[in-house]
């Protein structure tokens, strides 16, 4: 591990133990991982389903290479300096030792923290079994240890699967087997989200978060959430903003395309 990427580590794990919740907003590309760094934000993520997005892809397991990601992912900690936490699907393996393999190509890459999740990319049977999944987050731990930062995630809720008390047990398991973080995305309430906390404890959670939640973040910071991400929503925000412009100028609207935000000021973040 090189020092710059000892230090992102480092800066990452303390963004964890400390007494405060903190948002890490989802990057797609250079500019935007450069805005929220501006913006005063100390880590970010990237997100598969917008990575994909944004070469012509559907989500789905390995719709884009881990290689792929790994370049991306390595492009906003090159541009942005900041902590990058990779949302690396199922850790793109078949597998323990494949997605071993994939958390020591992140620490190379420089990486500060990686998710694993139990998706299995069957439609009909989307989740790996409790086994199988444990023994991914076990050799990936075994891997990350001092390296990296660990998530554990479940993807139950993702699919539907309102089993709670599996998700519990999958959580507690990927803990025990020494995931540095938790997560379960779509829980359905705020007692699901305080549950999972308890259960864990003290090993820190990550919450989803979308503009259609109810809970604020005082609420969330009060029950014990420690880290929150955002998914796609900062992507399709962007998007949500060019759709409107591009109906306007479709009906001949030649102002459309007005910004509070100038391209001289992307020029002037990329140059530092």
């Amino acid at each position: 591990m090189s020092d710059i990427a000892e230090t992102s580590y480092e800066q990452f794990v303390e963004l964890h133990r400390g007494p405060d919740t903190f948002i890490m907003p989802n990057a797609w590309d250079g500019p935007s991982a450069l805005l929220f760094k501006e913006a005063g934000f100390n880590a970010i993520a990237t997100s598969s389903a917008a990575f994909a997005a944004t070469l012509g892809r559907l989500d789905g397991v390995h719709a884009v290479s881990r290689d792929e990601h790994l370049d991306h992912a390595a492009l906003l900690t090159s541009v942005s300096g900041l902590p990058i936490n990779g949302d690396f699907e199922d850790g793109y393996g078949e597998t323990p030792e494949d997605v071993a393999a994939t958390v020591d190509a992140a620490i190379a890459r420089g990486l500060a923290g990686i998710g694993v999740e139990d998706t299995a990319g069957d439609p009909s049977h989307p989740i790996r079994s409790f086994d199988d999944a444990v023994r991914r987050i076990e050799a990936a731990a075994a891997a990350a240890r001092g390296r990296i930062v660990l998530t554990g995630r479940t993807d139950n809720f993702l699919w539907a699967i309102s089993d709670i008390d599996d998700t519990m047990r999958r959580l507690t398991a990927f803990a025990e087997a020494g995931a540095d973080v938790l997560y379960a995305p779509n829980l359905p309430d705020m007692a699901s989200i305080s549950a999972v906390i308890k259960a864990v404890a003290p090993k820190p959670v990550n919450v989803l978060v979308s503009p259609r939640d109810t809970a604020t973040l005082a609420e969330l910071r009060t029950i014990g959430v420690r880290r929150i991400s955002l998914g796609v929503d900062p992507y399709t925000h962007a998007l949500g903003a060019t759709k409107v412009a591009a109906a306007k100028l479709a009906e001949g609207d030649l102002t459309a395309l007005a910004s509070t935000l100038d391209f001289g000021h992307i020029i002037d973040l990329i140059k530092g």
